[in-house]
């Protein structure tokens, strides 16, 4: 079942959205050269309390418990990575996972941040991994299908050049969810397309997906090192996480955890974003 929010829960969605942007951006503001992971979670921790939410990470996950409010995932790690004493050096790449609950409703959104100057392929790696997302987001319209924003994340990629160093490597078995009431909720959301999968259900107003592509400069195979939470690439190649919580109304997406709702990098792509509910 997929949870179709009306419009005036979409509105409330936006509210936790908000405070994600504002965590994200403190955090984005802050990375530097000998900045450590905790320093990170403790910036995005105060965001969050200041705003009267709480954090969906600090919750039950299956059984674990994930020991803060941020994923901190540094060079070769995909995806949650656990904050902690890792000092950032430049020419890191470090992604930011970092989500929100405001009045029962959740907010997911991730960046990548590059540590002072990096080198050519971890700028492009980034910029890829971006442009995807964006390009996945711009399939959220009503009556397209699932399989639409899987086809335009991996065909995005897919076009680009390859890097000076390395390829594109599209993160297997991990992918984008619903959100709601819930942080992760049906439905899956492959970043490329599987045979024998489908079109996947329609997307209605009221749908709302967190669109999360993730790409190394090798492998599309991970492992989970023995926190039981960090993955990490299996050929020790550099990966880029971006990810927007995103709404599918009448009049177009609306980008949940981008303070424009999405309408700067829509237009860009010919999409019009939709009208903010919070004006």
């Amino acid at each position: 079942m997929v949870e179709i929010k009306t419009p005036e829960q979409i509105a409330k969605m936006r509210v936790a959205g908000l405070v994600v942007a504002e965590a994200l951006k403190a955090c984005r503001e802050a990375v530097a050269p000998g900045v450590s992971t905790q320093d990170l979670n403790d910036i995005a921790a105060k965001v969050i309390a200041d705003h009267g939410a709480t954090s969906n990470f600090r919750a039950d996950h299956g059984g674990l418990w994930f020991p803060g409010v941020i994923c901190a995932s540094v060079n070769n790690e995909v995806v949650h990575g656990i904050p902690g004493g890792r000092v950032l050096q430049e020419g890191d790449l470090i992604s930011i996972d970092c989500g929100a609950i405001v009045d029962g409703w959740h907010g997911d959104a991730a960046i990548s941040v590059a540590v002072g100057e990096v080198a050519p392929e971890v700028a492009m790696l980034s910029s890829v991994t971006e442009g995807s997302m964006w390009a996945g987001i711009a399939q959220m319209k009503k009556n397209n299908r699932l399989a639409d924003v899987s086809k335009a994340i991996e065909g995005f990629i897919r076009r680009q050049p390859l890097p000076p160093k390395g390829k594109w490597g599209i993160t297997e078995g991990y992918g984008g969810h619903g959100i709601g009431t819930a942080m992760h909720m049906e439905p899956h959301v492959l970043n490329y397309v599987e045979r024998g999968r489908g079109k996947g259900p329609k997307l209605v107003p009221g749908t709302v997906l967190a669109i999360e592509p993730m790409v190394s400069l090798g492998t599309p195979h991970t492992t989970v090192l023995e926190d039981d939470w960090t993955v990490v690439t299996t050929d020790g190649t550099w990966a880029s996480h971006w990810e927007h919580s995103v709404a599918v109304t009448e009049q177009g997406p609306l980008v949940l955890t981008a303070f424009d709702g999405g309408k700067a990098a829509l237009a860009a792509l010919g999409v019009t974003a939709a009208p903010d509910p919070l004006g």
